[in-house]
């Protein structure tokens, strides 16, 4: 059976994009030589994240770049036959996106822009309006930026779309109101290993999840890297420094395998969701 080696790194990348360029080509060039078929970057890879949520400061934004600009031009050159997402500050005309892309030495196979904001970061970013799925060489994938991957229905929607491999980029710190001494006692650490096994068995997929490590401005990243099977099983995980969790993995047969007796996006019963997509502009009006 055809295994994909996935790879969902943990690491620091900072404002600086052409020393990020220089550092993805060190990395992408190793895994490469090492079989990895599937590269999940963090969030903010290219550029950096910004240093505070509550009052982002404009002069310190990452840098905007275009979408089909050298930069990720550049990155199609690096990854040759290997799959890799990794997420940037876009630039749209006088908006700005925290975004990401799916490429190969192809070209870009998909796009993502986060559509959930916490805290002030609409202040530096404008928010996406959509998850779609495509089709990549490792198969029918869908991403995920960060805080998109606390509520269900971004998932189940790349689920719904035929992702059978989600790729979460992460810029995703300690919480900022209650610090613990320790991270694996951080309430969002403890989240974010949650949120991604869910994301995973209840949808039934493959999901790579990738983070920042180090510290920007007030802001202290997680890292928690790993790969996750269909049935929320953790497969490869680093901790809260930089690294690589890889793992081997069939995603078809896993997949199938998870869904043999119970199908959950089969057995939805969508007629009982009564208030799921009601428009909460009305609901002083019932």
């Amino acid at each position: 059976m055809p295994l994909t080696r996935i790879a969902a790194v943990a690491g620091h990348f900072g404002a600086d994009i052409g020393r990020a360029l220089d550092k993805l080509a060190g990395i992408i060039d190793r895994l490469g030589a090492d079989g990895v078929d599937l590269l999940v970057l963090p969030d903010a890879t290219l550029g950096g994240y910004l240093g505070d949520l509550s009052n982002p400061d404009p002069a310190h934004w990452p840098e905007a770049i275009d979408p089909d600009g050298s930069e990720i031009g550049m990155l199609c050159r690096m990854a040759g036959a290997m799959t890799v997402c990794v997420g940037y500050a876009e630039r749209a005309g006088q908006r700005r996106y925290n975004a990401a892309v799916c490429l190969t030495g192809d070209g870009v196979l998909g796009r993502h822009r986060k559509v959930h904001q916490p805290a002030g970061e609409h202040l530096a970013y404008a928010a996406g309006d959509r998850f779609a799925a495509f089709d990549t060489p490792v198969g029918r994938l869908g991403m995920l930026i960060d805080y998109d991957k606390t509520f269900p229905e971004s998932a189940r929607t790349l689920a719904l779309d035929g992702a059978r491999t989600i790729a979460a980029l992460s810029a995703w710190p300690a919480s900022v109101t209650d610090r613990a001494s320790r991270m694996p006692n951080d309430r969002q650490a403890r989240l974010f290993d949650l949120y991604d096994q869910a994301r995973a068995a209840e949808n039934q997929v493959v999901l790579a999840s990738s983070n920042q490590t180090g510290i920007t401005g007030r802001l202290r990243f997680l890292g928690q890297a790993k790969v996750v099977g269909p049935g929320g099983d953790i497969l490869a995980k680093t901790w809260s420094k930089g690294g690589l969790a890889v793992a081997d993995i069939d995603i078809d047969a896993e997949v199938d395998r998870a869904r043999r007796v119970l199908r959950h996006l089969d057995e939805r019963r969508t007629d009982t969701y009564h208030n799921l997509l009601r428009d909460k502009a009305c609901r002083p009006c019932e």
